[in-house]
């Protein structure tokens, strides 16, 4: 069996696949292919993107899209409907008026911003299950699936490899590691993932987690942020007021079997205070974490301590 590693640049975002097999160049290229094809199917920012084609039609018509999309979409609105929820897939032109991470991020006026909340209401969004469209009642609309897609993406990355037999992989599309089988090069077979210090470089990691079989997600503030007249805005908008989330956390990490799980809770927990969000972490079934707080506190769910 060869370990194999390979980088790419796509989603914004430095990608690393790494497996095991007997041959494992073409099914590197394979995982690339597959990534290109997700990247198109899911981006928010390409206008050509399945995604973008139902967008363009809000307000007109109904969009028939891909199963996977639909799904993801299906799953997004399910959660993004629940009471009090932190999840909105409708927020997407409250993203695009502030475009934290791009070049022409800018602070928004408060007017752009009172515009943009107006046509994020997930009620909005009309789902056929039977003919698999996707329909947005109001013009302007825009579905973003940012906080959920690389979780979705790892998952049927990894199942695609189960199915032809790969034994043991590690898939890290920038901030969310999904792991299978064992790591063959530590005698306890345990995969090592790096909690980047929120306060540091990156590669200056806070807390190492040892693991197998199990998806890391952290999501922070300190990756994509936008100063204007020395205030800094980080890029995890709330889309209750149309502005960053007000926390006390500087980074939040879930571990759990499904890399999509690990996307829904960090969206769940992130502005909740550090103590509470360990709490509901404790609480839940089946996820651990572990926040950072702005100080540079540390705080571990039950199951890690």
């Amino acid at each position: 069996m060869v370990q194999a590693t390979r980088q790419v640049q796509m989603m914004g975002t430095i990608i690393t696949l790494e497996i095991e097999a007997d041959q494992p160049e073409p099914i590197l290229d394979e995982l690339v292919n597959r990534l290109k094809i997700y990247e198109h199917r899911f981006s928010a920012n390409d206008n050509s993107s399945e995604l973008m084609a139902i967008s363009k039609r809000a307000g007109i018509e109904p969009v028939v899209v891909h199963p996977e999309l639909f799904e993801l979409i299906e799953f997004g609105l399910h959660y993004s409907l629940v009471p009090q929820s932190r999840l909105n897939i409708a927020i997407g032109p409250l993203v695009q008026t502030w475009r934290i991470g791009f070049k022409d991020a800018k602070l928004p006026e408060p007017k752009e911003i009172v515009t943009a909340l107006a046509k994020t209401n997930p009620q909005n969004i009309i789902l056929d299950g039977f003919a698999h469209s996707v329909y947005l009642k109001e013009p302007g609309m825009a579905i973003d699936l940012g906080s959920l897609a690389k979780g979705y993406i790892a998952d049927k990355l990894v199942a695609y490899l189960k199915e032809i037999g790969v034994s043991s992989a590690m898939v890290n599309l920038g901030g969310n590691v999904l792991t299978m089988g064992p790591m063959p090069k530590h005698d306890d077979q345990l995969w090592r993932i790096g909690v980047q210090d929120p306060a540091k470089s990156r590669g200056h990691y806070k807390q190492i987690l040892k693991v197998r079989d199990k998806s890391v997600v952290t999501s922070g503030i300190y990756e994509r942020s936008l100063t204007v007249h020395g205030r800094k805005y980080h890029h995890i908008l709330d889309a209750r007021t149309g502005y960053p989330v007000s926390t006390d956390l500087a980074s939040l990490t879930v571990i759990a079997d499904r890399s999509l799980d690990c996307e829904l809770w960090t969206t769940r927990l992130f502005g909740q205070p550090a103590q509470i969000a360990i709490e509901m972490i404790n609480q839940a079934p089946a996820i651990e974490g572990l926040v950072i707080d702005r100080s540079g506190k540390v705080s571990l769910s039950g199951g890690l301590a």
